[in-house]
């Protein structure tokens, strides 16, 4: 018989969320979380998301449970035989994006995201950015309200909304998806290795100012930034048997 995995309930400030813990805590016991095997999530993808950067390559897995108002990335909610839901979920190995950025004043900085890289246009005009992979120039001009760089885990937050592909999970790609494009008009993104390292230039950043955010992690009036992903970080979550990433994936898809 395997050894039982040392648990860590962490939950989302949302009163449902911190209930929820309590009932598991109160049924499983505590661990630290520098101490647990697993990281037990409670709240919604967002929660999860940030619960995933804090455990990042530190070898800890993570199961979440819907707890919020999105949970695309949870398992469902039970009380019941969690240890044995735990022991029979499969894992999915996640890596996050390296953002690197310039900013106008000269500054460098650098920051994961585990959804999306993206950038967005400060002022009323559109922004009007260079796109090149691994050097080259793919893109002379590109006039949108953003752009982004999404993983196969962010293919189905902002990345969809702007009408993004949806990635499987263990897809070798990553999805460069416009905002609004002005010019070129037919331009609808395009999908990419995740072996390559992605830039955007911006042109007359002056005039059409741009920021650019790794998830949460904003940096204000960029000229470049470089996406790529990581190649020494990882994060590790865990789904319930036949409600793996990917059969969402496709339940998604077929949806209308």
């Amino acid at each position: 018989m395997s050894k039982p995995r040392k648990l860590a309930f962490v939950s989302s400030d949302a009163e449902d969320a911190r209930k929820a813990a309590d009932a598991l805590v109160s049924r499983y016991g505590q661990n630290p979380v520098e101490e647990a095997d697993v990281v037990v999530a409670l709240g919604g993808d967002g929660f999860l998301l940030e619960t995933l950067r804090e455990t990042m390559s530190t070898g800890k897995l993570v199961y979440g449970m819907n707890r919020g108002t999105v949970g695309f990335l949870m398992n469902e909610f039970r009380e019941d035989g969690l240890a044995e839901r735990i022991a029979a979920a499969q894992p999915e190995t996640i890596r996050p994006l390296e953002m690197e950025t310039v900013t106008a004043d000269g500054e460098r900085s650098s920051a994961l995201a585990i959804n999306e890289v993206s950038l967005w246009r400060q002022s009323y005009q559109t922004a009007k950015i260079r796109i090149s992979i691994d050097g080259k120039v793919r893109l002379d001009e590109l006039n949108c309200d953003g752009v982004m760089v999404a993983t196969p885990a962010g293919s189905t937050a902002y990345n969809l909304s702007a009408y993004g592909p949806i990635l499987p999970l263990d897809a070798p790609l990553l999805a460069l998806t416009p905002v609004s494009p002005f010019r070129p008009r037919r331009w609808r993104g395009a999908l990419v290795s995740n072996k390559v390292a992605v830039r955007f230039d911006m042109l007359e950043p002056e005039k059409r100012p741009v920021n650019a955010a790794a998830d949460h992690v904003e940096v204000k009036s960029v000229i470049s930034v470089t996406v790529r992903e990581s190649k020494s970080k990882t994060a590790t979550l865990l789904f319930d048997p036949g409600y793996s990433w990917n059969e969402r994936i496709l339940a998604e898809q077929f949806r209308y």
